[in-house]
């Protein structure tokens, strides 16, 4: 349980490499910019997402310079166009302490999601439509105060946003934001969505993935190992595994994430009802 010095240089190789692109595609077709927004800059930009939940558990500086985390989550959150990286801890944290938490954790989908998105066309279209319904789900269920972090993170974001347009025109800019949001949506690194807590199996509430996509999100797919020591970094989770095999060797996990996008769409007893929803009793402590 320390920080991962590492994930502070590759972070910053990864927002460089998308300044590249932006670059890049400014003279390019039409065409080849929407074909390189989704082959490329989505997977990028949605391992991007993957960096900030990193830095979200303060495994860039420690927890000793929280702050320092906060900053470089920001300039993380540049090449993505929406600024969501100080809204998102807030929320997290209250995923990881309050799991299913009725009215606090906003990765419960709403009622009207699971009400509506209920056949295999409208399960299909509310994939598609995931980054929409994760940034409108906390003003649903779970709204806060805005923070002076959050305000700081809509100011910097929207000011490299225009300074993008003006120096190399509309074309990075579609690229940038269409890449945050085809990658979040319809794509094979956004089975992580769903496969870390619906319920394919009844009882077993969180599962773990063990295939190649975790190279490129920071070892997500280890989800139980992360609830389970959510301070250690993503880098080191394979080790828990490891160390503590005959805890999680024998529970049902993944090795493709298409596969359970297939699956979800495709089965007609998963829904978005198809999660674990607790009350919560006692005091309850907020981000």
């Amino acid at each position: 349980m320390r920080p991962d010095p590492r994930l502070k240089w590759i972070v910053c190789m990864m927002v460089l490499i998308q300044f590249l692109a932006f670059y890049l595609v400014k003279d390019l077709d039409w065409k080849w910019v929407l074909f390189w927004t989704y082959a490329f800059g989505s997977c990028i930009n949605h391992s991007m997402t993957l960096a900030i939940h990193e830095i979200s558990h303060n495994t860039a500086f420690g927890n000793n310079r929280a702050m320092w985390n906060r900053w470089f989550a920001m300039f993380a959150n540049l090449p993505i166009g929406l600024p969501y990286s100080a809204s998102f801890k807030r929320y997290h944290l209250d995923h990881h302490r309050y799991l299913g938490g009725d009215g606090i954790d906003v990765d419960i989908p709403t009622d009207f999601e699971g009400w509506f998105f209920c056949t295999r066309f409208r399960k299909f279209v509310w994939i598609i439509l995931q980054p929409l319904f994760y940034a409108i789900r906390p003003l649903c269920i779970n709204p806060k105060p805005i923070t002076g972090l959050e305000l700081a993170n809509v100011a910097v974001q929207l000011s490299f946003n225009v300074a993008l347009y003006w120096l190399c025109g509309a074309k990075p800019v579609v690229y940038m934001m269409a890449g945050s949001l085809l990658g979040m949506g319809l794509h094979p690194i956004s089975g992580h969505f769903i496969a870390e807590h619906y319920m394919f199996l009844k009882g077993h509430e969180t599962y773990s993935y063990y295939g190649s996509l975790n190279l490129l999100t920071f070892n997500v797919g280890y989800h139980n190992e992360h609830h389970d020591f959510p301070s250690i970094p993503g880098r080191r989770l394979p080790m828990v595994k490891e160390i503590a095999s005959e805890y999680y060797d024998d529970l049902p996990h993944y090795t493709s994430w298409v596969k359970v996008l297939y699956d979800f769409i495709m089965d007609d007893q998963l829904s978005p009802y198809s999660r674990v929803k607790r009350r919560l009793k006692g005091d309850i402590k907020q981000e």
